[in-house]
Parts: structure tokens; sequence; C-alpha cells
């Protein structure tokens, strides 16, 4: 099977059972962004961080792919081979983060991205998974999306803050305090 099918060279593709549509769709704006949002989960994988979290991380790559499936695929077909997303999903990031905030000092300021270089891809991922989140919640306004990815997207841009404030602990990173330079 070759890589390349010529099919788009037009400017479109296919959804899932094969209905066509632009490139610029805002559903494979959706799943595009969130195809990225992946590859920056495994840019932080790549880390130096614990072999639990990077279980996680794939973890959480799989579930963007459900995702993705799902978001390719038109509402009211035959969804039979595609996976789903569940609630114990986003239970699962809101207990991890949960653990890890136990052990994180209590957060008394903005963070700005940076002190490791570990912690910024972190925070990469994080605002590439808020505008995967915005863009599925401006297709929802269109058709049918189910509301339980926007809840996922949701809690994984609050799992990746605390991923990277962890990270940054762990590698005995400086956590890049904001303070607002406010007129006297």
């Amino acid at each position: 099977m070759r890589i390349y099918t010529k099919t788009g060279d037009k400017g479109e593709t296919s959804l899932v059972y094969g209905t066509r549509v632009r490139k610029d769709n805002l559903r494979i704006e959706s799943y595009g962004t969130v195809d990225e949002l992946n590859a920056y989960i495994g840019l932080v994988r790549d880390q130096l961080i614990n072999t639990h979290r990077k279980d996680i991380l794939k973890e959480i790559q799989d579930r963007l792919f459900t995702i993705g499936a799902s978001l390719a695929t038109e509402p009211h077909k035959d969804r039979k081979k595609i996976p789903d997303l569940y609630e114990s999903d986003v239970l699962f990031l809101e207990q991890e983060m949960d653990k890890m905030d136990a052990e994180l000092p209590e957060l008394r300021h903005f963070v700005l991205p940076g002190g490791h270089q570990s912690v910024s891809f972190c925070h990469v991922a994080r605002t590439v998974c808020r505008r995967a989140e915005r863009l599925c919640v401006t297709l929802a306004e269109e058709t049918d999306v189910d509301n339980l990815i926007i809840i996922y997207l949701n809690r994984l841009s609050d799992y990746l803050f605390v991923l990277s404030r962890k990270m940054a602990q762990e590698l005995q990173a400086e956590e890049v305090k904001w303070i607002p330079r406010v007129n006297k």
C-alpha cells in the first residue's frame, strides 16, 4: 500500500466512510489539531520523565486517536467500528492530576512557560490542546460532537499544566512565576 494516493491533490480529503470534504473544513481542522496535539504528547513522552508517566502519556495518545476517529466520522453514520471515549477516561486524568497535585506546592501565581526545555514542551502541548478544544466547541455549534470529547480535551489541558509543574519540580527547574507589572 502506498502512502500517497493523490486523491487530496485538489484540496479535498475523505472522512471515515468516504464522504469528501475540503481540507480546510472545520471537522478536518479539529481532528488535525488533535493529531498535532498527539505529536506534541509524543515529544513530551520522549523527555526524561518517569516510566509511570510515559505509560500515562501513551494511554492519552491512544485516547487522542479515539477522539480523532470520532471527529473524522460524520454524525449519524454507522459507528460500529469507531472506538469510544468513556467517562472513566476523564476520571483517570483527574486522579492522576490529584496524585501530582498532592506533591506540588500550592499555586499562588500564574506560571509562565519555561524553566526547562521538557517543561516548555509540556506547555506547548497544553496550548495545542486548548486550541483543539476550542475547535471542537465551534464544530459542536455546527454539528453533533460527542460532549465527552470536549470534556476530555478540557481535562487534558489541565492535566498537561499540572504535569508541567510536576516535571519542573522533578527536574529541579525554576517555576517561572508571572508577576504582573502594575503602574503605581
